[in-house]
Parts: C-alpha cells; structure tokens; sequence
C-alpha cells in the first residue's frame, strides 16, 4: 500500500501502565512486564496525545495493566478530551470509587470499561489471586452513580464458561449499558495457560445459546457483545480491522505497536514514541506497512474473497502457532496448518472429560 493510500487511524490505545492489582492467567500482555521505571512520563504521553488528534485520532481509550495507578491519569483524560476525542477507561475496578470516577468525569471522561471474572465473588476471586469482586461491583455502582456510560468486560474460558447465565444477569442487575462476553484471545500469558484455559466444543456451543437467547430478551435495555472464540471458528477473526488501518497501540514504555499484542513477533522491529512521531510510524515504518494490503498474503488468502472481511486474520495468532507471521493464520479452515487448532482443542476436550475444569490448579499467573 501507498503511503498516500494509508487511511488515518480511528483510535488510539494508550497502555498506560503494566502494573495491576490482579494476577489473571489470561492477561494478554506480554510475559515481559515494562517495570514502573521504564514507563512513559507524563509530558511524553501528552504529546503523544496532541500526535494522535493531528493524526485524525477520534477515540482515546486508557489501558494497562491497571491505569488507575498512575496518578496523572486525570490530566491525560483533560487533554484527550480538550483535543476532541472520545475517552475511555479500561480498569479492573480495584481502586475506582465515586471520588475517582467523579474527578475522571470531571476531567472529561466518556465512558468506563471495569473487568470482571465470574458472578460468584469465590470463583472471580480465585480467578484473579485475591478478593476483588466486592471492590468491582462498588466500582460498577459508583460508575453508575455518578451518570457514564458502564460496560462491563468479561473474558471467557474453560472455568467460566459454564456460569454464563449468572454472568449476564449479574450485569443486569448493576445497571451495565453493555457487556462484552469476551472469549479468551491466546496471546501472553494467556498463550502461556492455553491448555488449561481452552474450553470444549460443547461448552462454546451451550455458552453461545445462552448469549443468543439473554441477548434477544435484552435487546434495546443492553447490549450483549459476543466476541468469537477463534479456535473454535471455521475462519479468523479480522486483524483489528487490518493490520494499520483503524487504530494503534502505544505500550506502557512507548513501542508503537498496530495492535495490542504485535510485540509477539520477534522479527518485526516496533518504533518508540521517543525517537518517531505518530504520523511518521503510521505511515512510513517498516512495522505498520508490513502487512497492509494484500500484496503480503500467501495463498491461499490471496485468491480467497474473505482477503476483504478478515484481512488475512491474526499475524500474532500465526506467529505464536507457525513462528512465521506471513502464514495463513491457521484458525482458518483452509489453511494448511490448521491442524495445530484442531489438535489443540482435541486436546482441550479430552481435558474437559477428565474433569479439569473447577480447578485453576496448575495455571501460570501474571505478577
């Protein structure tokens, strides 16, 4: 793709912080955490933000690790939105009470996103590594309370999955505006526990039912959003639009990334925000071009009509399971090395009937 041809960027997630309260087994950041020490400082991330409105950023959503912890958070939700964009918070919760979620309101905050693992405080808490739910539903109430917009997020997975009903009227009753039922993305820490998190065949597919029937009944009182589980999908999910084309990530220590995960690929050299502009990474690195378009593609993506809806699918999935990013991302049924997601869940079922779900024993934790 020409550079003249590069569209500019939707929106801007801005990773402020690896730190977090919580130790969640499918965190998909990466397994080598930015110490506090390495993070951007604040007149950095102000700058970056003044780049992303000169660029044609219209949504700023605030992320981490938890963004909570870092105490310039208000002053970067100011500028955001003195520059026009759309702002979000995407927190787990812990530490957000009516006093903070009025000073982010205050400072021109739009909507808030808050975590969470399961309807039963005993199975979140065991998920996470420590006693949270109590912390997230004041956290919800307080979100309420004081007027925004409140989604709450929950990533699904073998030890969740089966509590999807609780789940969907638990945020019913917080008030939730929307909730997204987010089934576990294998990146990170999240590839790391993919054996043990992985559900089965059929648990997707009772899950699915009870999301298509809750979400029937709620239409028009709240959304439900059903993210597909891609190992379970007979084609990828789109690569964030295109790789480069709607939005970019910048890391707790400034990479420039096209999407959140991008750092899996090792052979891809990522710009800082310390030495490019916005602008010129987005338009002109190595990094963010590498697979725009379609000239990259290999067969049989290049002849397939589904080049235009998913983009050739996941570059870090393809990564993480081939250790080439140019292959066809093998969720797809049509690639040729799709059975390394058939053997997987294979594998997962035959965990499943052996009764491993219920437990968290033998996971890996974020820390």
């Amino acid at each position: 793709m020409q550079e003249s041809e590069v569209p500019s960027p939707f929106s801007l997630l801005a990773e402020l912080t690896h730190r977090c309260p919580l130790h969640c087994p499918y965190c998909s950041n990466p397994l080598r955490l930015a110490r506090r020490e390495e993070e951007l400082e604040t007149g950095t991330w102000l700058r970056v933000l003044d780049e992303a409105r000169d660029l044609g950023v219209v949504q700023v959503h605030f992320s981490g690790g938890e963004p909570l912890l870092r105490r310039d958070l208000e002053a970067l939700t100011a500028r955001a939105r003195e520059n026009g964009a759309y702002v979000n918070l995407i927190t787990s919760g812990v530490g957000l009470d009516r006093t903070r979620v009025r000073r982010l309101r205050e400072a021109g905050l739009d909507a808030i996103q808050v975590s969470v693992q399961a309807a039963r405080p005993e199975l979140s808490d065991r998920i996470v590594g420590r006693k949270a739910w109590e912390e997230k539903r004041q956290a919800a109430l307080a979100v309420k309370a004081e007027g925004l917009p409140l989604t709450l997020n929950v990533v699904l997975h073998r030890f969740n999955l089966d509590d999807l009903e609780p789940i969907i009227l638990m945020a019913e009753a917080w008030g939730a505006d929307r909730l997204e039922l987010a089934n576990t993305q294998y990146y990170g820490w999240a590839f790391l526990n993919r054996e043990r998190l992985l559900p089965s065949v059929e648990q997707v597919a009772r899950a699915e039912e009870v999301y298509r029937r809750h979400a029937e009944r709620l239409h028009g009182q709240m959304e439900l959003v059903w993210v597909v589980p891609d190992y379970h999908a007979d084609h990828p999910k789109p690569c964030m639009g295109g790789w480069g084309r709607i939005g970019l990530t910048v890391s707790p220590e400034g990479d420039l990334l096209p999407c959140p995960t991008a750092g899996v690929i090792a052979d891809l050299s990522f710009p800082s925000v310390r030495t490019w502009t916005l602008a010129r990474a987005w338009r002109s690195s190595e990094a963010f071009n590498r697979f725009r378009g379609f000239q990259w593609m290999p067969e049989p993506c290049r002849s397939c009509d589904r080049r235009f809806v998913d983009f050739g699918g996941c570059r870090c999935q393809a990564y993480l399971l081939t250790g080439d990013a140019a292959r066809t991302d093998p969720v797809c049924r049509w690639s040729s090395d799709h059975f390394i997601v058939e053997n997987t869940v294979m594998e997962a079922r035959e965990l499943t009937h052996a009764g491993v779900p219920g437990t968290m024993r033998g996971v890996l934790r974020i820390w």
